[in-house]
């Protein structure tokens, strides 16, 4: 696991590149924060107004770490779909991971009536929605990692995971026909993704989740480097190909479910931060992958979610809005400057 000191370099630019978005995304928004009061108020020096301090602390920063997080996790979970599938369009949500989460989120806001009455007043507590999200991606991952064990062609579980998802679109439809139209403006909401709503237990539960699914990533890099060239090779070289596979699916789905669970499904990242990295790093070295998502993805999120809370407006754009009109065009040109051709 070395690095040639072309990607050290890459690497400590795009880390100062983070640093400074962040700390942009600090301190634009509906009342913009000069970044000397930021950083005096990070530090633990004391912004000159009281008002800046708690605006950073309480609200501020809680979503931009919540940001970082997300960003994180979407990315090495979309490297991970996409080497272990061999398919460029492999996301993290293409085991179902996202319709088991929207399965149970649908079941509390469009479906309570049709649940006993301790069930709905258990979920209607204030980490309603994110419990039922979670039990939803634990659903679906029982489900992935059964199916995994008994299937040995990798793209069969692809299959599975776009038969649950057309499972769960079909209920979430049934639920959407008969629900009023208050409880899908609520639901829309959801599914619309939103990262200001984290508080700080909620992070510290994010983060743990986080480190664990960056565990298991990281046990996965040699056999990540060894699939490129095919499951045979990969065997060859003594990998246990089932068991990496199981590793690799439960990482993704720790890490998505999680995301998906506490700010709903956030599309873009997942899908085009591993084609940006590896466009930019030139390699096919998991391990430089690896790190190179952990600061893209995060960087290119704090970007939207910066241009989402239209910096001088009281209103925020929906997050979903600004990652996909930004990341399509983006993916498309970088694709169109390496021939059409997807790395």
């Amino acid at each position: 696991m070395t690095l040639s000191k072309k990607h050290i370099l890459l690497l400590g630019i795009f880390t100062f590149a983070l640093l400074l978005f962040l700390l942009i995304n600090l301190s634009l928004g509906s009342i913009s924060i000069p970044l000397k009061e930021i950083i005096l108020t990070l530090t633990g020096n004391g912004s000159s107004k009281s008002t800046w301090e708690y605006i950073v602390l309480n609200y501020r920063l809680p979503k931009a770490i919540t940001c970082i997080c997300v960003g994180i996790a979407l990315s090495i979970s979309g490297l991970l779909m996409q080497t272990l599938f061999r398919n460029p369009l492999a996301e993290p949500y293409v085991l179902g991971i996202s319709s088991g989460a929207s399965l149970g989120v649908s079941m509390v806001i469009l479906g309570a009536g049709f649940l006993p009455t301790f069930i709905q007043n258990f979920l209607l507590q204030p980490y309603g929605i994110v419990i039922a999200s979670s039990l939803g991606s634990l659903l679906v991952l029982l489900v992935v990692l059964s199916v995994a064990k008994q299937l040995k062609q990798t793209m069969a579980i692809l299959i599975v995971g776009l038969m649950i998802g057309s499972f769960t679109s079909a209920f979430v439809s049934v639920l959407t026909y008969f629900s009023s139209a208050e409880q899908i403006k609520k639901f829309t909401f959801w599914s619309l993704g939103n990262l200001g709503n984290l508080d700080w237990l909620a992070i510290k539960i994010l983060v743990v989740c986080l480190v664990i699914g960056l565990f298991l990533a990281l046990q996965s890099i040699k056999a990540l480097n060894s699939l490129l060239l095919g499951e045979n090779y990969a065997k060859s070289l003594g990998i246990n190909f089932r068991t990496t596979r199981i590793i690799i699916i439960t990482a993704t789905c720790i890490l998505t479910g999680s995301v998906t669970a506490f700010v709903g499904p956030i599309a873009f990242i997942g899908l085009a931060i591993a084609h940006i990295t590896k466009l930019i790093f030139k390699t096919s070295n998991h391990f430089v992958l690896y790190l190179g998502c952990i600061i893209l993805g995060p960087s290119i999120l704090l970007i939207c979610d910066t241009i989402s809370q239209m910096p001088g407006y009281n209103f925020v754009l929906p997050i979903n809005a600004i990652t996909s009109i930004l990341g399509a065009p983006i993916v498309v040109w970088l694709l169109v400057r390496k021939n059409n051709k997807i790395v």
